[in-house]
């Protein structure tokens, strides 16, 4: 397993990671939970992901009711939790949701009790909050380091910026910033970082957590013949993913890569992960698994981002089309 250094902090994240996103608690029960994590740190995973909202809470539960049944050694794996969404769902009351210094707070202990652990590796804003004022984000996140609660802080599908906005505050405070984005990133999802972000890398470093870089299944190939029963796409809440306009022009692509991949001896779900780990800038792509075949399918990723030469990646990139323009200055 490859190893890249967290934006320029000291932290190293497996290439590869696991996250619980849409999987635990709704799809798959402990067993399978247990069984899952356990591959992914037999094989190197280092880095697994969660977050308050996630199947309401129910899945932070889940993960760590298997990290406590592991045993690991603490100094050997990192998680994560984010916290934005609350976790009680319609019966969120005020104070419950957003980024506030008493949101935040309250949802870091109730992240380390439900995770079973006494401090967080990773601790993300989960989206921006306008209505609470960046310096108490930034003070609050920094208070938590102080303490000892969470060890770095970043945010998640943050615009670049209000991440340079954070940066500032810190600067100006003399407080910690945040190290870590986690957005969304694929062959359909692209501009935030290979243009957003661009002079966020250059001058103050980021490091990049990615979600969905099968973008939500379709890069599988598992959806080129259509929807079947049970799949991520017939779960209630991704009916936007069922959307025939949205869908079938981007499955026709899919057939194409499909076939690029047969002719490199690959699977497409793998070809497309090694196409997003292999930008310098990703430091870590999560993956998400409902069985162990899967998830064995997705670790080839590291087998095939030898093959992505030159002529592969233009392929690539004359199937898709997706590469976003640059400004011109």
């Amino acid at each position: 397993m490859e190893y890249r250094r967290l934006g320029k902090s000291g932290l190293q994240l497996s290439v590869l990671s696991f996250g619980s996103w849409v999987t635990f608690h709704k799809q798959i029960e402990d067993k399978v939970a247990d069984e899952l994590m356990g591959i992914a740190y037999d094989n190197g995973i280092n880095f697994f992901d969660n977050a308050e909202i996630y199947s309401l809470g129910k899945s932070e539960e889940m993960m760590g009711r298997v990290l406590k049944n592991k045993s690991w050694d603490r100094t050997s794996y990192t998680v994560s939790s984010k916290a934005y969404f609350g976790w009680r769902g319609k019966e969120n009351k005020p104070n419950q949701t957003g980024l506030s210094r008493k949101h935040l707070t309250e949802a870091c202990h109730e992240a380390l009790k439900r995770l079973q652990v006494e401090y967080l590796d990773l601790y993300y804003c989960h989206r921006p909050d306008k209505q609470t004022p960046i310096e108490e984000v930034v003070w609050t996140m920094n208070t938590l380091i102080q303490q000892g609660k969470i060890l770095y802080w970043g945010t998640s599908e943050w615009s670049g910026v209000e991440i340079m906005e954070a940066h500032r505050v810190a600067q100006a405070y003399r407080l910690i910033g945040p190290t870590m984005e986690q957005p969304e990133y694929n062959l359909f999802n692209r501009n935030k970082m290979e243009n957003e972000y661009l002079e966020i890398f250059k001058n103050v470093g980021l490091g990049t957590t990615i979600w969905s870089p099968l973008a939500s299944g379709l890069l599988t190939g598992k959806y080129n013949q259509g929807i079947s029963e049970g799949s991520r796409l017939s779960i209630q809440g991704f009916e936007w993913l069922r959307d025939r306009t949205y869908v079938e022009a981007k499955i026709e692509k899919v057939k194409q890569l499909e076939q690029l991949a047969s002719e490199l001896g690959a699977r497409t779900a793998s070809l497309s992960i090694a196409w997003c780990i292999k930008n310098p800038h990703v430091t870590t792509a999560i993956l998400g698994a409902t069985k162990k075949e899967q998830l064995l399918e997705n670790l080839e990723a590291l087998e095939v981002l030898p093959k992505l030469t030159t002529e592969v990646m233009a392929a690539i990139e004359t199937i898709f089309g997706t590469q976003p323009r640059l400004p011109e200055y």
